[in-house]
């Protein structure tokens, strides 16, 4: 049986956690792609030995996992480093989720992409698009009280994700994460209910 897969995304700062975390407490199965991610570059990772082969030891932290300050310093300086990266880490990400989607034993699976939107070949996988939007000043409110950035910092990483237009542009469900939480979890309590309804269908 094929899973019922919702891709989730949402710009940095939008609360894609926070919804993905409503959506588990409602039943949903999740796998993240950035959990994945620190997964694969943790100390031990299953990306490490490709990653340091190709970069060198100097993107190794104390710890043995990925120094991602100097990774994101390296690709920064050297456009084609990025490149690298994701031929290494994206085949394993994209390997990984498709295990754990098809493992989940939940009705369906929300399946997090901070990148959905840019990255095609997710869409691909997902038989609906589900974005968590709100407005970019909330946006940059957001990200500066969490990480400290400047607001000129978070525009910076906003201006390399897809705009907000790109996003809703290709959402088949938006969650409004600009309110009260208690909004927010009505929001996603209906869309469970949907999606049970969706993935019974397909079943």
């Amino acid at each position: 049986m094929s899973r019922y897969v919702v891709g989730l995304t949402g710009g940095i700062g939008s609360g894609k956690s926070t919804v993905a975390d409503a959506f588990v407490a409602q039943g949903a199965a999740l796998v993240d792609t950035d959990a994945i991610a620190h997964e694969l570059t943790a100390p031990q990772g299953a990306a490490m030995p490709e990653l340091i082969a190709a970069f060198g030891d100097d993107i190794v932290d104390a710890d043995g996992a990925l120094d991602r300050a100097a990774m994101r310093r390296r690709v920064f300086a050297d456009p084609a480093a990025r490149g690298r990266l994701e031929a290494i880490l994206h085949p394993r990400i994209r390997a990984l989720s498709a295990e754990r989607v098809q493992a989940a034993s939940a009705a369906y699976a929300i399946l997090a992409v901070p990148l959905l939107v840019e990255s095609g070949q997710w869409q691909t996988r997902c038989d609906r698009v589900l974005v968590v939007d709100c407005p970019e000043a909330v946006q940059i409110e957001r990200v500066g009280r969490r990480s400290g950035l400047s607001a000129d910092e978070v525009r910076a990483i906003m201006a390399a994700q897809a705009s907000r237009e790109q996003r809703l542009a290709v959402a088949d469900d938006i969650v409004r994460n600009d309110g009260e939480r208690t909004n927010l979890y009505r929001q996603v309590a209906a869309l469970h209910l949907k999606y049970l309804e969706l993935a019974a269908e397909k079943t």
